[in-house]
């Protein structure tokens, strides 16, 4: 199983960790407050411990579970406590009407924490084409993309160990695209499905 940090104390953190801990997984959260983290900690049970915000995280895989701007400056603020780690980036940068991406360049939130990153450190997109309810109670596809096979090697463990399947997009560039499908899941479930009870997937053809 895996060691696992979560910086953050939101739905997302919540339900990560919820899953992660019934997967068996070692988990430590992490919050600028400290009271909502020893909360969330004491919730999930397991084992689960806190950290002191901006220290270096006890988990080898390190899960940031903030709002999309406060991806980049989280990492920035960790800085060299964050090398040799592997950073998830599970964020979606929406723009206003949720139908577009926040930033105007061909990057992505990843791309920019990867920028931030002390050496040694390996970023990961996880998680962001997934809604928090389907990943609370189904088993769905999670794309990953990243640039060092040793790092997605490590998040696709875990995310076997939560019972879901991870499907390897490509290197960190494929990150502004998953945040693209994440604009696309929007669009979905405001028209074409209607709800938030879903998550993309892939149909393989019977062999």
């Amino acid at each position: 199983m895996s060691s696992i940090s979560i910086i953050g104390t939101g739905n997302m953190a919540r339900t990560i960790g919820a899953r992660a801990t019934a997967g068996g997984n070692t988990v430590e959260v992490m919050g600028r407050d400290q009271f909502k983290a020893a909360e969330l900690a004491k919730a999930l049970g397991g084992g689960t411990t806190t950290g002191e915000w901006g220290t270096a995280p006890a988990g080898d895989i390190v899960i940031v579970a903030l709002l999309h701007d406060g991806v980049v400056p989280a990492v920035t603020q960790y800085g060299d406590a964050l090398a040799g780690k592997v950073i998830v980036d599970i964020s979606n940068p929406f723009n206003p009407t949720f139908d577009g991406l926040a930033h105007g360049a061909e990057t992505s939130v990843a791309q920019e924490a990867a920028k931030a990153a002390p050496a040694g450190a390996s970023v990961v997109k996880a998680f962001n084409t997934v809604f928090r309810q389907v990943l609370e109670k189904g088993r769905p596809d999670v794309f990953i993309a990243g640039d060092h096979a040793q790092a997605k090697a490590s998040v696709e463990a875990f995310v076997k160990s939560l019972g879901m399947r991870p499907l390897d997009v490509g290197g960190l560039k494929m990150a502004h695209w998953l945040e693209g499908a994440g604009v696309v899941t929007v669009g979905l479930a405001n028209h074409g499905v209607g709800n938030l009870d879903f998550a993309l997937g892939i149909t393989e053809l019977p062999v």
